[in-house]
This record gives structure tokens, sequence and C-alpha cells, in this order.
């Protein structure tokens, strides 16, 4: 039976999301706002998914941390659905068209900041909940919804509740958070519908480079200050500091894209999956998105010393941003940024560090539910694996659960992948209604 035929889907849910954008939950603020505009959100939801809180047992975890327990028809392995209901800042002066927190409707688009990252993907999984919910079905394995409220500044909301399940000794058959989309031509001259789906994720890792030097009057400066110090350092880790490698994920990809390419190309890209040597090299040549496929990546985000335009400072600082390449560690990122700088004067402390998550399978059975929601959602669309070169918090689940994936079930063109974190952020409400038929499909075919 089809999720068409159990369950009819309520209209209204481009309304329903446009009023949780009216929110505004600014994680990165929650000094200045607090948790008030949270609680708002959480008892919105109460009241827009009614059968799901009356049906479904809730915890707290930590004060932004939602789990639902769904309580399924046996005691197999259960599935975790994961969204965060934190946005980041936006400010209409950054040049919105609508408002980023007016969740305007227009031509049949939802405007403004979370619509897709993350409260668009948050509203296909309730919907779904609810509308099975009504129609009475019950699912075979109990599921769990994770919701965390501080995925944008990396808090622990997710971390807590991961924690509390795998103390519980709850062992997922499939967890699935943001990550892809649904997108066209993926690659140049690669055509089609493709559900990108991150089977790994890279890992964060945040180091401070500092530097200390004699302070003086800069008429008179020796040969090395601190600021040149930490300036020369962050020079000596240009793009080629660490080795591409393609991960076997991205081999797959390469090998699933091939066939839809055009002309010569699909000669290409079946050599580049045939030799992940050569397509490191190739991938690693193209800089950007490309080269961040295959290698880690390394970039200097916040500079600081000195007080005064003619005064020496007596400390200098850098703080680097890296996303670590699978087979990558922490301790051999970090060494090798210390060879890289060959300066015993530059002292390196890791702010944070976390290894990247291990490549969930792709001939599983859970990877195969997927696929088959995607073919309900989006007839038409091949599944392709990839490596996801952002944080989730589904990294705090890969640890203790073997199939862990990164999927978010909505259409996407550029323009709008551009706009997550951006200006204008959007999504269509056919693209809504299609990821809430891909969250049915998926619950009703475990």
């Amino acid at each position: 039976m089809s999720s068409e035929d159990s369950a009819r889907p309520r209209p209204g849910i481009g309304e329903r999301l446009a009023r949780l954008i009216r929110l505004p939950t600014v994680s990165a603020e929650l000094e200045e706002r607090g948790t008030a505009p949270f609680e708002e959100l959480f008892a919105l939801l109460g009241e827009l998914y009614p059968r799901t809180h009356a049906a479904l047992d809730l915890e707290r975890h930590g004060p932004l941390g939602l789990l639902y327990r769904w309580r399924g028809r046996s005691d197999a392995d259960p599935l975790v659905l994961m969204a965060h209901t934190d946005v980041v800042p936006a400010e209409e002066a950054d040049g919105w068209t609508h408002p980023p927190f007016a969740g305007v409707i227009e031509d049949g688009l939802v405007h403004g900041r979370g619509a897709l990252d993350d409260k668009g993907p948050l509203v296909v999984v309730l919907e779904a909940v609810e509308n099975l919910l009504e129609a009475g079905f019950v699912p075979a394995r109990d599921v769990y919804l994770s919701f965390g409220g501080n995925e944008e500044t990396q808090g622990d909301a997710a971390a807590l509740t991961a924690a509390a399940l795998h103390e519980r000794g709850v062992l997922p058959w499939l967890v699935l958070d943001e990550g892809g989309a649904v997108v066209e031509d993926p690659l140049p001259r690669v055509h089609g519908s493709f559900a990108m789906i991150g089977v790994g994720e890279k890992g964060v890792l945040s180091l401070r480079l500092e530097a200390t030097g004699a302070p003086g009057h800069a008429s008179a400066p020796p040969p090395v200050t601190a600021v040149r110090r930490v300036a020369r350092a962050v020079d000596r880790l240009g793009p080629a500091t660490f080795p591409p490698r393609t991960a076997p994920a991205v081999t797959r990809m390469l090998a699933l894209l091939a066939p839809r390419a055009e002309g010569p190309a699909r000669a290409l890209y079946r050599a580049l999956a045939a030799s992940p040597t050569l397509s490191a090299r190739v991938l690693a040549a193209q800089g950007g998105e490309a080269a961040a496929m295959v290698r880690t990546t390394v970039a200097a985000t916040m500079l600081s010393g000195g007080s005064a335009v003619n005064v020496l400072p007596a400390r200098a600082e850098a703080t680097l941003n890296l996303r670590l390449a699978l087979g990558e560690t922490v301790a051999g990122t970090v060494e090798r940024v210390r060879r890289r700088i060959r300066d015993p004067h530059v002292r390196i402390t890791v702010l944070e560090g976390e290894d990247p998550s291990p490549a969930s399978r792709v001939d599983s059975p859970a990877f195969a539910a997927l696929a088959r929601a995607v073919a309900e959602g989006y007839p038409g669309t091949l599944p392709v694996p990839y490596v996801m070169m952002q944080a989730s918090d589904a990294r705090h689940y890969h640890r203790f659960a073997p199939a862990v994936y990164r999927f978010a079930p909505l259409s996407m063109d550029a323009a709008q992948r551009a706009a997550i974190h951006g200006v204008d952020e959007h999504v269509s409400v056919d693209a809504l209604e299609r990821g809430e038929r891909f969250h049915r499909a998926l619950l009703e075919g475990m």
C-alpha cells in the first residue's frame, strides 16, 4: 500500500511552517533573548500537531532538547528522525526581499529564516506523523523524533538525547537527519534529479594559533613580530596542506552519476569512479566544493592582535576552522598543521575537535528504505550517496548506531542552497508536500 492510500495530508502545510518561522529561535542569541522563543515554539508544536502530542511520549533533554517516542507494534530496533528548531541570525537590512521572520507565503513559496534549515524538514516529519495517526496507523517499530534547539551553535541538546538513548540500550535501525537534498544536475554535464544522501560527514576541528612578541613603537619593528608570526603561519596552511583522497562514498557517487552524464563527460566520470587516485587529483584541482569532497579543508576565520595603529602588540592570534576528511583524525590533523607551520614559537590550542563519522553502508536495508521513500516523494529521482561537508546533530549517533544518514527530503535549486545561512531563504509548498509524502512512505515501509 502506498502512502497515498493510507493517509491524506492536511491542507495548510505552508501556513504551519510560516507560523514556526515567525518565532525567532536564534540559538546564537540565547544569552540576549533567553529560551522564551523556543518555549513559544514548543507550545506551538502542540497546537499545530495535537494528535502527535496526544499519542507520543515526550521527554525534555536539557532546556532545548525534545524527544518524542511513538510506540510500534514490535520490539525491533527503532527509527530515529531528527531535525533542529533553532536557526542562525538574520537581519532585514542584509537585503531580504521579505523580513526574515515574517513567514511570508507568496507564489507558492514560504519565505523566511529556517524555511530550509531546518524548520521545513522539521515540519515534514511532524506532518507525516500527524497524518498517519489520523489514519490509525501504528508503526512496525518504535519511532523516535529527536529535535534539538542548538545545532547551529554546536550545542548539547542532541548530544544529551543521543546519550540518553544509548544509556537505555536503544540501538537505532536507522537515524535520519538533515544533510543532502533533492537537486537537479549536481555536477557539470550531469543531468537529472538526484536525492543526495549523506552517508558520512566530515569531522570538525577549531584551532587557535597564538604568538607573542616584544611590544613597542611601530616605527622600529623587529624582524619578526607577533602579528607576522601568526600571519606567516596562516599563509603556510594553504589548500595543499592536506593531500586529497577519494572516500568510497564519493567513488560510489561518481559511478552512479556517470550514466546520467552527457557526451564525453560520461567516460570521464566513469574513469574517475574507476580510479580514486585520479578522482582525488581532478576534484582537488577544481577547488571549492569539489575539492572539499576529497580533502581536509582549513580556513582562517578570525584574526586579532593590537590595540592602536602605531603600537606593536605583545600578542596576536588566529582562529582556524578545519573540516576533516573521512579517514583523518583530530590528532593527526593537529600534528600536520604543526609540521606545516614550522615555527615552535606559534602555540597551537585545540578549541574543539571531533573525528569524522564512519560512512554508513549503501547496501543495507535501511538505505533501501530511504530509496523506496524517495521514489514515493520524488518519482524518477535517483538516490546517490555523498559525504556531507558540514556538521550535523547526527554525529552524536554514529558512535553507536550503524546506519546514520543525512538527507532532507526537499527539492532545492542552487539559489536555495546558497540562501541557507544567507539571504532570502525559502521553500516551495510543493517540496513540503513531497517531503511529507517521503516520510509517510518511510514510516509505512520500514
